[in-house]
């Protein structure tokens, strides 16, 4: 494994050697335009060159696209762990590090593709020379043969561990450079508590929709049957409400599906304290109302107070005697107003999310919420949503 692991890293930085000889090529033509001798783009690199190119790479690293390609090289052949940048347009903070980390790949890739061209073929002609002779005449003619195959092997094992060293140190280098900042990972953070906020809403929402749904088509479905010989109109009317209910419920199903798969098309228009007359019809219970004139209710709040009283209704038909249902609904004194009152029934209102989930709803709209007995056997959920809450 540590092995696999230095040879693509050895990948990686001849990589970077690649991705520099451009760069080189073209300091190498203009250090011959302007008459310096001995520019010659062959091994050892010539220095000088190599350090004038580095300003020109970093200023590419700047405004090429670069980072996606060499986070997949980080991440495939140095094995460095490189954590996700907020969606957002590119930033020069990001720019720079990217420049940076494009820049050092490339010096360090030159230097070890450089010294890799160079020792790898030297250790093969000095293991080479015991059998073969110093054919070049390098050594000369009193050359000891026999121990430069242990020369070129030394050799060989520094550069193993150059290139370790090397890797290791721009797998470490890689995370920092190319990975988020401290203010990105605040960003981070922040978009991940929008999700997780956008999530638990849709799942309140999607609890008081299809338990609303369930608590009609359970009473109404109860209801056709009592009456469904000796009444069959009123039964048909029941079973009517039914089939809206788990429409609407398999409506609102669909869009928290599409939300979380973000569908732009599955973001339909929520409902408000205008669709009131609709949801109590589609109830299917006995509701006396009181509603004042709610067109100055802010739409922030008037969603939330639509899905409080679809839970207070939905608690009144689930938990209640099957008796009226009254609510009462008006703006005083920049507040929104609402009672849900209904027989308290022999079972009570104790169980499930429904009361939670209300609180819920009304502590982030910074109001007050009141679910009790009500006196002479009722029950009653009681509301106050200031209509400048700061949501």
């Amino acid at each position: 494994m540590r092995w696999t692991l230095v040879a693509r890293r050895w990948a990686c930085l001849v990589l970077g050697g690649a991705l520099l000889m451009p760069y080189m090529m073209l300091g190498v033509l203009v250090s011959g335009m302007v008459g310096r001798s001995g520019a010659v783009l062959l091994l050892p690199i010539d220095v000088l060159v190599f350090v004038a190119v580095l300003p020109l790479v970093a200023v590419t690293g700047l405004f090429l696209p670069l980072r996606a390609f060499e986070v997949s090289a980080a991440e495939g052949l140095l094995g460095a762990r490189i954590d996700p940048l907020p969606r957002r347009a590119r930033t020069w903070s990001e720019r720079r590090r990217t420049a940076a980390w494009f820049t050092l790949h490339l010096a360090v890739g030159g230097i070890v593709s450089g010294i890799t061209l160079a020792v790898v073929p030297f250790t093969v002609w000095a293991i080479a020379v015991p059998f073969t002779g110093d054919r070049l005449g390098i050594l000369g003619d009193g050359g000891a043969h026999g121990w430069w195959p242990l020369g070129g092997l030394a050799f060989l094992v520094l550069l193993v561990a150059l290139v370790e060293g090397a890797g290791a140190l721009l797998a470490r280098l890689a995370p920092v450079l190319l990975g988020p900042s401290s203010s990105d990972r605040l960003a981070l953070a922040e978009e991940q508590a929008r999700t997780l906020a956008e999530r638990n809403r849709l799942a309140r929402e999607l609890h008081d929709s299809v338990g609303h749904a369930l608590s009609v088509v359970t009473l109404q479905a109860a209801a056709a049957g009592r009456i469904l010989e000796r009444d069959p109109a009123t039964a048909r009317s029941a079973l009517e409400a039914i089939e809206q209910s788990a429409r609407a419920a398999l409506e609102d199903l669909d869009h928290v599906l599409g939300v979380l798969r973000e569908d732009p098309q599955a973001r339909a228009p929520q409902a408000t304290l205008a669709d009131l007359d609709e949801l109590i019809r589609t109830s299917g219970a006995d509701v006396t109302r009181e509603v004042g004139d709610l067109s100055a209710v802010p739409a922030v709040v008037s969603r939330e107070a639509y899905r409080i009283v679809q839970e207070a209704l939905t608690n009144a038909i689930k938990h209640g005697d099957g008796g009226a249902v009254r609510l009462a609904a008006a703006v005083r004194d920049d507040q929104l107003s609402i009672e849900v009152t209904n027989a308290a029934g022999t079972e009570g209102h104790g169980g499930g999310r429904g009361v939670a989930g209300m609180r819920e709803r009304v502590g982030l709209l910074r109001g007050t919420l009141r679910a009790g007995p009500a006196g002479a056997g009722e029950w009653q959920v009681s509301v106050r949503l200031p209509l400048r809450s700061g949501v």
